[in-house]
């Protein structure tokens, strides 16, 4: 293979799949090879200890690019039988956001939270209880107290002197006995 017509993009699935062609370039020195005096070896490193490495690190190399194939081609597969399932990314959304929120609501958080809240509901609603009836005791022990009740019989005589003295006079009269009645009404 002609290494002009190798595919270069690094995220490529075939990134590295030339045929091996190390037998044509083996007597060819390559920058950066092991022995090079441009790159010399790490200390406490042999020259066979630095070869066994890079071989191994080629085979590791080779193993990574044929598990991106796998799974590129395992994600195309995945995606047409979601195709043809129906299922459209909108639809595994709502799928995915469903699933979190049952699994928010069987957390021990949630829980914990939910009972705390429904305890301090059933507080307020005994303290608002509680402070009604109080205010409603309150009230009618006011009521009785002679305070009030004084207040009350002057409003009252207050309200007597008011009406009395617009009950007793003739010139005035209620809105409805002022109205004379028309047999045929203008409508």
């Amino acid at each position: 293979m002609d290494p002009a017509s190798q595919d270069i993009n690094l995220n490529s699935p075939n990134k590295g799949l030339a045929v091996d062609q190390s037998e044509n370039l083996a007597d060819v020195p390559v920058e950066g090879a092991v022995g090079n005096s441009a790159n010399p070896l790490p200390p406490g490193l042999t020259e066979e200890e630095a070869e066994e490495l890079h071989n191994e690190l080629t085979k590791v190399e080779e193993e990574i690019n044929t598990l991106r194939q796998v799974l590129s081609a395992k994600e195309r597969h995945a995606t047409e039988l979601k195709r043809k399932l129906g299922l459209s990314p909108l639809t595994e959304l709502k799928q995915n956001i469903s699933k979190s929120w049952q699994d928010v609501q069987t957390s021990n958080a949630y829980k914990k939270t939910q009972e705390t809240l429904s305890q301090a509901g059933m507080k307020t609603s005994a303290a608002l209880s509680t402070m009604s009836t109080a205010i409603g005791k309150r009230l009618g022990e006011m009521r009785n107290s002679p305070t009030f009740k004084s207040f009350e019989d002057k409003v009252g005589n207050l309200k007597g002197k008011v009406v009395g003295t617009r009950g007793n006079e003739d010139t005035v009269s209620s809105p409805t006995e002022s109205t004379p009645t028309q047999e045929n009404p203008p409508f």
